[in-house]
């Protein structure tokens, strides 16, 4: 959502969190899937990839069925882009309005996926990693609604924008006594320690560029860890089109508003698609083939 700095360049860059282990995670970030594989395929049209998932079962976790979908498009980085900025410009969405709804989103994943009962800890403990754009501000408000769904956030914001909107969900989440850490455990071994689960929400989809510090020393500690990720639209590190060379491996991907083509990558348990709000007319524009959400729910399970 929106354009964020690169932290290499100065370019502008999108975007678009006693301790119980998570069944399926192994050391080092990596990951098993439970009940099945899903099926990438590449179609015409626009150079996108398209991902057909194949009907799953849950590990225990969450759904107790995985809402199969068809043809739905995985986008590339300028199809991300334009999409965003189409939204923005022609539609009239607010940043701060896109920001509440995806952060409500990856919220409601989570909370799917690891239920507070499902988990050893009450409230269940989570580390949100935010970066400097708005990737991070959407981990301030999954954040926010986590500590509402019973849970107890924990946020890494290491770098944090002059900019009123920052400001003030820095505020809110401090306003709900959600704590701000200081600095960054140094080893993957004190965050398996201390938290139940991880939230990735650094960078988005335009990143482009070096990774640099802090978020280097991040996300090596990141590959480390034994908890599960959970990691907002994008895994940090990876390329936004071509996926991981050997970043993290999250459990859980929230993809917002459409996936983006390094999901067809991703070997995690979980992937949700988040975002209730794209008009019908943008999503013929684009052809995106969202899938329909049940209900009143702002999340679709994809795998």
């Amino acid at each position: 959502m929106g354009r964020d700095p690169d932290l290499k360049t100065g370019r502008p860059d999108g975007g678009g969190a006693g301790v119980g282990r998570h069944p399926g995670v192994g050391a080092h970030g990596n990951t098993r899937r439970s009940g099945g594989v899903a099926s990438p395929r590449t179609a015409s049209g626009k150079g996108a990839t398209w991902w057909v998932p194949q009907r799953l079962i849950s590990g225990g976790r969450g759904d107790s069925e995985v809402m199969a979908s068809s043809a739905v498009k995985y986008l590339s980085q300028e199809e991300a882009q334009a999409v965003d900025q189409e939204l923005f410009n022609e539609y009239q969405f607010s940043v701060d309005q896109l920001m509440e709804l995806a952060g409500l989103s990856c919220a409601t994943a989570i909370a799917k996926a690891y239920p507070p009962t499902s988990l050893s800890r009450s409230p269940p403990t989570v580390l949100v990693i935010c970066g400097p754009g708005n990737n991070g501000g959407d981990g301030l408000v999954c954040a926010r609604h986590l500590k509402l769904f019973g849970y107890q956030p924990t946020i890494y914001y290491p770098k944090r924008p002059n900019k009123p909107l920052f400001t003030a969900l820095v505020t809110q989440c401090q306003k709900m006594d959600i704590p701000f850490l200081g600095e960054m455990p140094p080893e993957p071994m004190l965050i398996d320690e201390l938290y139940e689960l991880v939230v990735d929400a650094i960078f988005g989809f335009s990143f482009t560029g070096e990774v640099r510090e802090p978020f280097r020393s991040i996300l090596s500690v990141l590959n480390g860890l034994t908890v599960p990720i959970a990691s907002i639209d994008i895994p940090s590190g990876w390329d936004v089109e071509k996926g991981s060379s050997g970043g993290i491996q999250p459990d859980l991907l929230i993809s917002l508003t459409a996936p983006k083509k390094s999901a067809t990558q991703f070997t995690g348990r979980y992937h949700y698609l988040g975002g209730r709000f794209v008009p019908p007319a943008l999503e013929k524009k684009y052809q995106l083939n969202l899938p329909p959400y049940p209900d009143t729910e702002c999340v679709y399970r994809l795998q």
